[in-house]
């Protein structure tokens, strides 16, 4: 008897990852690519939009996940569209995946709250080298009493700072609750310390053309520093762990926060 595919549709398919998740997902034969969705770009031909060559259409609205039985749908739209998006996937008894940036701690538990027929896997960030920078961090944070961290994203990026950045500090804050106190008494421009994060670390955003998605975490003490840094050259580095994703989840009940309770660490 052969194996069982998982049917996926992908809301803001026309976008630069949607485009990349359609292939991801067509290049892999434990998937099948059944929908795309995508409102302001409804009856594009999919061929114009991944290069791939199929039948399948642009549409307006979930709608489409549903005539297509789609049993998981993954989004990277925008906040305000990803809040529909995921509220129609529970109401529809669809999974879903989400590396949509942009959420805060109130839409985690109202997806917590709303999918109780379905389950949701919401990750800041899909490349695993980046899971591993966050757990190498909250590793290092108990021996450092000083840390910053730099993000630098492409300059199309329209939050600050990414959902990465801050789930790093948090982990961090949660690890160690012993943190030097900023010595700064005087800002030449206001902001130059950047934004402080969980646990009052420091956290600056770069926004610059020509980068797609990297962190450093500097953790300093006494006669010693220690940088952690991961890159993301290419759309195609979070591919992996969306389609790690996408198989699991259906077996994690509810909502699933981070790559990394998948990857079990």
């Amino acid at each position: 008897m052969g194996r069982m595919t998982i049917k996926v549709g992908v809301f803001g398919a026309a976008g630069r990852m949607g485009r990349t998740v359609c292939e991801a997902v067509r290049a892999d034969p434990d998937l099948e690519l059944v929908a795309v969705v995508d409102p302001y770009h409804q009856g594009l031909d999919l061929r114009s939009v991944t290069g791939v060559d199929c039948d399948l259409h642009m549409a307006l609205d979930g709608g489409a996940l549903a005539d297509a039985g789609a049993t998981v749908a993954v989004d990277f739209t925008v906040a305000a569209g990803a809040r529909e998006n995921l509220h129609w996937c529970a109401d529809n008894s669809v999974h879903a995946v989400v590396g949509t940036t942009g959420l805060d701690e109130d839409d985690l538990d109202e997806l917590a709250e709303v999918f109780t027929k379905s389950n949701c896997v919401v990750a800041p960030n899909f490349a695993v080298g980046a899971v591993l920078m966050m757990r190498f961090a909250e590793l290092a944070a108990p021996w450092f009493p000083t840390a910053e961290i730099i993000e630098l994203h492409h300059d199309e990026k329209v939050d600050a700072p990414s959902g990465t950045a801050m789930l790093t500090a948090a982990r961090m804050a949660g690890a160690s609750g012993d943190w030097g106190e900023d010595p700064t008494a005087e800002h030449v421009l206001d902001g130059a310390r950047g934004g402080t994060g969980p646990g009052g670390i420091p956290i600056h955003s770069v926004r610059l053309r020509g980068l797609i998605a990297h962190q450093e975490v500097l953790l300093g003490t006494t006669g010693q520093s220690l940088t952690i840094r991961h890159d993301s050259f290419d759309r195609s580095s979070y591919m992996p762990g969306v389609l790690i994703a996408i198989k699991a989840v259906g077996e994690r009940p509810g909502l699933t926060v981070g790559l990394d309770a998948i990857l079990g660490l």
